[in-house]
């Protein structure tokens, strides 16, 4: 089979199992699982194909693969395929973890009753997510960007009786929304200042010495903004969690916000091309939102609300270390790519790290869930590492890998994050470096109080493992977990992302492995010594200050738009309502309409039906027309 085959087979196969399952079996739910599943699996199967089959695009294809599928004038929009290292790798990510996520949903959601339409939801999904990552072009781009957020809306509204659940999903989309009118117009600039939205086009005039204004990488850094959760457009994600946990882990922990983050890379020439602010605003929101995030995942007591939060966090780090890529040396020839390299690959190795152990602590959580009967407090679990053991050790070894345990695969990438930054700067450094020990306390907090000491509810008590459907992704994402990081880094597949990863050596190496250990440990101790195993936050009870203060930090941007809807937005809107009340359906649109009315009036009177008033009418023309033509008038 050729490379182009496959890859059209891995786009389109989850876009007919949507089909099949909206035309065919809307009211079959196991047979859409399992119709739906199968897509998953053809798609990681091509995608694993791809990355590791040799093959490359570049090699196998004589030109690009495109074709055209709109022209507007000189407007052309292409849909085509940019397949290098950096789509490989995503694309393996999606198809990895697409398919652990399909697997586990057929225990998970195996009683819904809307069970069809959740799979077909997912097949949507992974259409969608697949279409931005062999996207050739800011267009199709971001008509897939849409096609994400649209399916994204569907799975958090998948319990569409919740009222939480449909509030949750608007703020999502309208949140996004505004995200992307961003994206939109750095799109339209884009083309403006280079005829093309073409990405390796882009790529060849951003290196051979234009100019870009940093409004252009500014304004399509929204869109991932408002995708990938950065601050401000972050309030959306923590509320997602009200779709089905494994919709959280697909979508809002691996796949759907790292997109974000896949096309910040993409768009990679534009930064460096442009002025230095560019990237140093991508960097302090990235670096802001990490320590924001760290800081509200502390008070949290649902646990798919924990994960959220560090999920947030985490996309901070990411953001953060594309933006420290080339704070320096921005515009010198012979360092730019090599610097901006670093970051990116830095960016995408803890992509892909965190997708595979933020995926497996969020099904994890999911077991948890499903095995406490749908309880989510973690104050009201405790005492489930004897009861859900397979549980307990796969997402212990997620928590590892997110504090940096050595030897796991998040030690690797975060270590190269804090290395970029302890390079580059010096505040930033300070500020992840704080993030990952409040990681460190959160997540060891959440371990502690769901699986350690004695079980405090009912629901806990009779805790007990899911199906094999449930368990064999957990061991699949907590092999991956640990052995994640050596594939990124020894095995060679990915060489044209990674290879640039700032790895610390000599005594930045004995730095940074210090500073990793200390966080560590630091965090994780606190945590075990400051909480104990009981039904009410520790925090609260000791520092009940504290843990006022950072509710209020996690609700203030919540406040903030609020007041802003009802204060300004709602009036502005009661103003235009009033203007469009008397403007305009009252003086132009009722005004004009009497006026012609009257007009309709008179001509109305004129037709009386007597033939006499006709006659003197018309002699009264003949004569109007007589004097006009004799010139008297």
């Amino acid at each position: 089979m050729s490379v182009q085959f496959i890859a059209l087979l891995t786009l389109l196969t989850p876009l007919a199992s949507a089909a099949i399952i909206a035309l065919f079996l809307r009211k079959q739910g196991t047979l859409a699982s399992i119709v739906s599943t199968l897509a998953a699996a053809v798609v990681a199967a091509g995608s694993l194909t791809l990355a590791f089959g040799g093959s490359r695009f570049g090699a196998d294809l004589g030109a690009p693969v495109a074709i055209e599928w709109l022209k507007l004038g000189d407007l052309s929009i292409s849909l085509g395929f940019l397949y290098n290292d950096l789509a490989a790798l995503m694309l393996s990510i999606v198809g990895v973890v697409g398919l652990c996520v399909h697997v586990f949903s057929l225990g998970y959601m195996h009683d819904d009753s809307a069970k069809a339409r959740y799979f077909g939801g997912l097949s949507i999904f992974m259409f969608s997510m697949i279409g931005i990552v062999l996207a050739d072009n800011l267009f199709m781009i971001f008509i897939f960007w849409e096609l994400v957020g649209l399916s994204s809306y569907l799975l958090i509204n998948h319990y569409c009786l919740k009222q939480s659940a449909a509030d949750a999903s608007k703020k999502a989309f309208i949140t996004n929304r505004v995200g992307d009118f961003g994206f939109l117009l750095g799109i339209i600039l884009c083309y403006y200042a280079f005829g093309t939205v073409n990405l390796v086009e882009i790529g060849h005039a951003s290196t051979a010495g234009t100019v870009v204004a940093a409004a252009i990488p500014l304004l399509l850094f929204c869109g991932a903004v408002g995708k990938s959760a950065q601050l401000p457009l972050h309030v959306w994600l923590p509320d997602a969690m009200e779709g089905p946990t494994p919709v959280s882990a697909l979508i809002h922990a691996a796949t759907m916000v790292a997109a974000g983050i896949f096309m910040l890379c993409r768009i990679e020439p534009l930064f460096a091309a442009a002025p230095a602010v560019a990237l140093q605003t991508v960097m302090w929101i990235g670096a802001g939102t990490a320590l924001y995030a760290a800081l509200c995942a502390i008070t949290q007591s649902d646990i798919k609300k924990v994960l959220a939060y560090s999920t947030l966090s985490q996309l901070g780090y990411m953001v953060a270390a594309f933006g420290l890529g080339s704070i320096e040396h921005l515009h010198d020839e012979t360092k730019t790519v090599v610097i901006l390299s670093a970051g990116v690959g830095a960016a995408m190795f803890h992509l892909t790290t965190h997708a595979f152990f933020k995926a497996l602590m969020f099904l994890g959580s999911g077991s948890v869930i499903h095995g406490c009967h749908h309880e989510q407090d973690i104050f009201k679990m405790g005492g489930l590492s004897k009861k859900m053991p397979l549980t307990f050790i796969t997402f212990t070894i997620g928590v590892l890998a997110i504090i940096g345990m050595p030897g796991l695969a998040g030690f690797f990438s975060k270590d190269a994050i804090l290395y970029l930054a302890m390079e580059n700067n010096t505040p930033v450094f300070v500020i992840l470096t704080v993030t990952a020990v409040l990681t460190a306390f959160y997540m060891v907090r959440m371990w502690k109080l769901v699986f350690l000491g004695g079980t405090r509810s009912e629901d806990a008590d009779h805790a007990h493992e899911g199906g094999a459907s449930m368990t064999l992704p957990l061991l699949v994402l907590g092999l991956l977990s640990v052995a994640g990081g050596y594939e990124a880094i020894y095995g060679g597949h990915f060489d044209g992302v990674l290879k640039q990863v700032a790895h610390p050596h000599g005594a930045a190496h004995v730095t940074i492995l210090i500073v990793s250990l200390a966080v560590m440990i630091v965090g994780a101790a606190g945590a075990l010594l400051f909480y104990k195993s009981g039904p009410a936050d520790s925090l609260q009870q000791k520092v009940p200050g504290a843990f006022a203060g950072l509710n209020v930090l996690k609700a203030s941007f919540d406040s903030a738009y609020g007041y802003y809807v009802a204060k300004v937005q709602q009036r502005f809107a009661l103003l235009l309502n009033f203007l469009d009340q008397i403007l305009i359906a009252g003086l132009i649109v009722r005004g004009l309409s009497g006026v012609v009315g009257l007009f309709g009036l008179a001509a109305r009177a004129l037709h009386t039906g007597n033939l006499h008033v006709y006659v003197y009418w018309f002699l009264a023309g003949a004569v109007i027309l007589w004097a006009l033509a004799a010139g008297t008038l």
